[in-house]
């Protein structure tokens, strides 16, 4: 028995509009053509699929069971098709992510090279901005993804944790007498301070937390990218706040020192936001 996959399409759309008229429209067919294709269907099955009302059509018996089955069929064949295109998609074309300087050079590089060794034809671009700012171009479309640190609140985009970062003080050699024993907010405030400007998502977290405690910090250099707070602890500049994930290498290599406090910073999450 062969019977083409289109009247069993336009079965299915029939069964579920419960209307030859309905379905006809939504197929962008006439009725009578639907009509028939349903005709066809019953005679080649040698059985009557639908019954007629007042208010459309309704499935026989033997309708109903061969519905359960047609629409699971088209179900899949339509499943199929979108696994085919989303294959053909990673085969060409352009993956617009936006990131945080850090970001992407201590956490995202490895996954980039991981993705363009699988998808070498597909086009990598690569948009560094603060948190805010990401997430104002993700919303207008101009990056497909973004990946930043919290906090963000916003209820139209869809959030997917990735690691968890701390936020801690260090310093140089100069600087490490001093902190023999856990400093306190108060302590680590009267020490000259090197931050990250103050459109940093770190940075603005870092703040309101301690400022939650009743103590204001306030830098005496300020720097745009946290290889830069490194540098700048390491030859004994001041005391910068850096994330120790993305301090491992400084930290092994006693070129700077962690700043033990009495109370630690809670942990930031990094996310990755998309629509």
């Amino acid at each position: 028995m062969s019977i083409k996959l289109d009247l069993y399409k336009i079965f299915c759309k029939v069964a579920k509009l419960g209307s030859f008229s309905k379905a006809a429209k939504s197929l962008y067919m006439t009725q009578p053509a639907v009509s028939q294709a349903i005709m066809q269907l019953e005679s080649e099955l040698e059985i009557r699929l639908f019954t007629r009302t007042p208010r459309g059509v309704v499935l026989t018996n033997e309708g109903e069971i061969l519905f359960e089955y047609a629409n699971s069929a088209i179900n899949l064949i339509n499943v199929g098709e979108k696994k085919i295109i989303e294959s053909k998609n990673l085969m060409a074309g352009e993956l617009r992510i936006g990131v945080g300087d850090t970001i992407s050079r201590y956490f995202l590089l490895p996954f980039l090279e991981e993705f363009h060794s699988k998808y070498p034809k597909i086009k990598l671009k690569v948009i560094n901005r603060t948190t805010l700012e990401l997430t104002d171009l993700l919303k207008s479309g101009e990056v497909d993804v973004a990946i930043c640190n919290l906090p963000v609140k916003d209820s139209t985009l869809e959030i997917m944790e990735l690691m968890d970062i701390h936020d801690i003080f260090v310093c140089g050699e100069k600087y490490k007498d001093r902190i023999s024993i856990p400093l306190s907010f108060n302590e680590i405030a009267d020490l000259p301070l090197i931050l990250l400007e103050p459109k940093s998502n770190s940075r603005l977290y870092v703040e309101k937390y301690i400022l939650s405690k009743g103590v204001k910090i306030e830098p005496e250099i300020e720097l745009g990218s946290h290889d830069l707070l490194l540098e700048f602890a390491r030859i004994n500049l001041g005391i910068s706040c850096v994330v120790k994930e993305f301090s491992k290498e400084y930290l092994k290599n006693k070129l700077i020192y962690e700043v033990k406090l009495c109370e630690e910073i809670p942990m930031m999450l990094v996310y990755k936001y998309g629509h």
